[in-house]
């Protein structure tokens, strides 16, 4: 009865939001206490509840002051030069910025994470996927996916877990999967390639501006200057389609389509204002450096763990909004101009709480796991290492990492000892569903990713799923033929 509820709640939620009948916001909190009641826990859903939201509280409280972190320093224009950068590099061809966001999504995703790569990613490249039309799904995809890989850094949470959890070195699961990672990570470059071409051939190129030099007006030595904010924009939102198509009639539309019929990439745009993401009355250009100095001290002692994140980001918040914005009044509009950010992700957070404490409190996340695990037949048994892989993907997508790696890891490497598979062995291959587990509904950072990606969860969920899916077998085939986990036992 109990396993039968469980399914039957993942797979309301997940139809709801997928089908756009409920927003997330709502379906984390109605389906979850409907079906709570339905099993007769009505009594006991308060405390429930309560447990789920006091758990998410630090990581809402950490994400709410990380986007007014992270604001602050977009309106101060701390990521101004990096846009001009890329502006310079990707020269208007969608394929290379839709590569390049991969790129950068996989260097930030080095500091293991997640939420941090969201942030400075998207923060750094959505301004350019507006001004050129391109899809914002395409640029919420290829960032998870990037983040999906490098989240089995031992540092990043997973690959930690599944150490602890079966009594053995990180080092014995993460260096071995060191080259299947390097494998899944060009996989997905092939993979943004694809989708940069799906959009080169749906809007072509455009000739957008790279520099501030080639403005009228010099710039002052030493410092980058920010845009004029009136620089019209070459697409606007289509809001039945979903995405961003081109300004019919006007100069800018001229220009794209006058680009994509041959005149190429690097048609001149002398006369343009820079595009940044910063707006004039706001940015502080002489204060770049510092900006830059507060930006690195806090990744540092973020990776260091030298406080909570929730107090980090509290700290270096306060301190970025005195330096760039000591009047009182300055204070007041840059926070409520961020709000419309902030609030949708931590509520999302909070609901999610609910949602985490329900499936927790009843034990229905125990029923999933045991079910699962009872269903897996005795042939299998020299082919738990594979199996592991396999199952580690609908595992770390219904449930929390903690309840597979401290619940369910264990007990398939128990079983596996019999073949003569090593604790290591299984401990590598229930790593590998972490490009799908980021898609799940229990995974905080997704709901700060959609939120400032500008796009629905669901959408998001349904144009990533597939491409989550490949990763992760990719990662399972390279490890398979790296001899990193084995095809099967040898007792």
């Amino acid at each position: 009865m109990l396993t039968t509820l469980a399914y039957s709640m993942v797979v309301v939620f997940m139809f709801l939001i997928m089908t756009k009948r409920l927003p997330a916001l709502v379906a984390l909190i109605i389906v979850p206490i409907a079906f709570g009641i339905i099993g007769g826990f009505g009594p006991e859903l308060g405390p429930m509840m309560l447990d789920g939201i006091k758990k998410l509280a630090p990581t809402g409280v950490m994400l709410m002051f990380a986007i007014l972190y992270f604001g602050i320093m977009i309106d101060a224009g701390l990521f101004d030069p990096v846009v001009r950068r890329i502006l310079k590099i990707v020269d208007g061809d969608p394929m290379k910025i839709v590569v390049g966001t991969a790129a950068l999504a996989m260097f930030i995703s080095l500091d293991g994470d997640g939420a941090t790569t969201y942030m400075i990613t998207v923060s750094a490249m959505l301004p350019l996927y507006k001004r050129m039309g391109m899809s914002r799904l395409v640029l919420a995809c290829v960032i998870m996916l990037a983040g999906g890989v490098f989240n089995i850094l031992p540092w990043g949470g997973p690959t930690a877990r599944a150490a602890s959890a079966l009594g053995v070195d990180v080092s014995e699961i993460f260096v071995p999967m060191i080259l299947p990672m390097a494998v899944t990570a060009l996989w997905v470059l092939f993979v943004a390639y694809m989708l940069g071409m799906k959009e080169r051939k749906r809007i072509g190129f455009a000739a957008l501006p790279a520099s501030g030099a080639e403005r009228k007006a010099a710039p002052a030595a030493g410092f980058p200057q920010p845009a004029l904010a009136g620089m019209p924009p070459t697409a606007e939102l289509n809001a039945i389609a979903d995405q961003w198509v081109a300004h019919g009639g006007s100069a800018d539309a001229a220009g794209v389509q006058a680009a994509a019929a041959g005149s190429g990439p690097s048609a001149p745009a002398a006369s343009s204002p820079e595009i940044t993401l910063s707006g004039t009355g706001i940015a502080r250009p002489r204060l770049i450096w510092i900006n830059f100095l507060l930006t690195a001290a806090l990744m540092v002692l973020l990776i260091m763990g030298a406080l909570p994140l929730p107090a980090l980001f509290m700290i270096f918040f306060a301190i970025a909004i005195m330096v760039n914005y000591p009047g009182l009044q300055e204070q007041k509009e840059r926070i409520a101009s961020h709000a419309s950010n902030a609030v949708p992700v931590v509520s999302l957070i909070f609901a999610a709480g609910i949602f985490v404490g329900i499936l927790q409190g009843t034990k229905m996340v125990d029923a999933i796991a045991n079910s699962v695990i009872a269903g897996v037949p005795e042939w299998m048994g020299p082919y738990l290492a594979v199996v592991t892989g396999i199952l580690s993907i609908p595992f770390t997508f219904f449930i929390s990492n903690d309840a597979f790696y401290f619940g369910i890891v264990p007990v398939l490497a128990k079983a596996a000892e019999v073949y003569g598979i090593t604790a290591a062995e299984i401990g590598r291959a229930s790593i590998v569903g972490q490009p799908v587990h980021l898609l799940s509904p229990l995974v905080a950072s997704t709901y700060l990713l959609v939120g400032m990606s500008e796009v629905e969860f669901g959408d998001h969920q349904r144009y990533t799923l597939l491409w989550s899916i490949s990763a992760t077998l990719v990662m399972l085939v390279a490890a398979i033929l790296f001899g990193v986990i084995p095809l099967m036992g040898n007792a």
